[in-house]
């Protein structure tokens, strides 16, 4: 085993791995890519067939975004949001105001933070309104927020979450629309729209979102769209919310934000939230929250340069001929897999097997022997691909993933 494989497991600490696993083997150690391939320190290659945990979207390398940080390095690479603005943080928040039809944008550095963003905005708002009584949050079954503390309150995954209960604060749970509460004191709802990821990509039945913000007008809450996974084009519209004609309340954004360049996250509200908490400075309605690296002009840059890659590439149109590629594709998996696609996510669920089992990891081990990199959710085997894939390495991508589930389980 080589010293950097010797010093990975003697220092590094894996997120969402078991590490007495991940010790026992010689890790994947990545060094270089271009496009949708990965290249490890052996010279070795490998698809990248979940966009880098569902952050790449043109591809590693891409001209466009590297050049755009190039030049905001040779500028400047951060200072300070607390009292100074930047160039490039404010044409940001200008663009994602005309894509998402909102207000005002607020910086954060990733998808859970931008969530926890959100809850604190919707708490904080309805004090400054005066309805007190509106301190609870309405939150899905089986949904996944991120891995801060309000993030993880309002998620629903006992295997993550279950361990952090005495830290959380409680939520109404729910399964559909109609467990949806009565009475006026709902602060706000929290929903993945069209989709939910961590759970394993299941889709919420069609009409569901325009039904939450029906709910959500006649009971005064406020609406949550967690948008950091489905944003940016991966259900095949630039924002999820889009196919339903609903706008949220506050919208929170981040792995395609940069192109999967760089950290940086973003809460999106309305002006009638933000006009809230303006007042005098002794009132006290300031949002007290940010971080060292709020509006950071490299993430900026790079989120610049991503968004100019949809227009000129013509990404949208393109996304409409590979996901229907991904989708029928999908289906060769067999009767014995429950398949879900949605524009360019899609999901296999094999078995029922127990957990134990770790079926779905044998499945992308068998699939990294073969030279296509992704990772499982349970016995969900996910492909999402970035959006510069080939129709050729698609295919191979699919005929991978047949081969191996046959491989694996028979």
């Amino acid at each position: 085993m080589n010293s950097l494989a010797d010093s990975d497991h003697r220092y590094l600490w894996h997120p969402f791995t078991q590490m007495k696993d991940w010790m026992a083997e010689e890790p994947i150690i990545i060094a270089s890519a271009e496009g949708t391939v990965l290249r490890d320190t052996a010279g070795r290659e490998y698809l990248d067939a979940n966009s880098s945990i569902w952050t790449n979207l043109h591809g590693h390398r891409h001209p466009k975004i590297t050049a755009a940080i190039k030049e905001q390095l040779d500028l400047i690479a951060h200072s300070s949001f607390l009292g100074l603005s930047n160039v490039p943080a404010i044409e940001l928040a200008k663009q994602l105001c005309k894509l998402t039809k909102l207000d005002r944008v607020f910086y954060s550095d990733d998808g859970s933070t931008a969530v926890e963003v959100a809850i604190k905005m919707a708490l904080q708002y309805w004090q400054h309104r005066g309805q007190r009584q509106r301190t609870k949050f309405v939150a899905f079954a089986d949904a996944y927020h991120g891995d801060t503390l309000g993030a993880v309150s309002v998620g629903g995954i006992d295997l993550f979450h279950a361990t952090f209960k005495p830290l959380l604060f409680d939520v109404i749970r729910v399964s559909r629309v109609s467990d949806l509460p009565s009475g006026d004191d709902v602060a706000a709802v929290v929903i993945e729209p069209l989709i939910q990821g961590a759970a394993g990509m299941r889709l919420w039945p069609r009409g569901m979102l325009r039904e939450l913000r029906q709910w959500c007008d006649r009971s005064g809450a406020l609406l949550i769209a967690d948008e950091v996974m489905t944003g940016f084009g991966r259900t095949g519209t630039m924002f999820a919310c889009e196919q339903e004609g609903v706008c949220p309340d506050l919208m929170a954004v981040a792995k395609g934000l940069t192109g999967g360049y760089l950290p940086l996250a973003a809460t999106l509200t309305t002006a009638e939230i933000f006009n809230a908490f303006l007042g005098d400075y002794s009132e006290f309605k300031t949002f007290f929250h940010g971080h060292s690296y709020t509006g950071n002009q490299l993430g900026c840059a790079a989120a610049l340069a991503n968004l100019q890659v949809f227009g000129e590439e013509k990404t949208l149109e393109k996304l409409a001929v590979l996901s229907a590629q991904l989708s029928a594709g999908l289906q060769q998996c067999g009767s014995g897999a429950d398949v879900r696609c949605l524009g360019m996510i899609g999901a296999v669920e094999i078995g029922p097997y127990p957990l134990e089992a770790r079926m779905g990891i044998k499945v992308c081990t068998e699939m990294r022997k073969r030279g296509v990199l992704t990772r499982p959710i349970g016995n969900v085997i996910v492909l999402m691909p970035p959006y510069c894939v080939t129709r050729e390495q698609l295919e191979r991508m699919l005929q991978v993933l047949y081969d191996s589930i046959h491989t694996v389980c028979g």
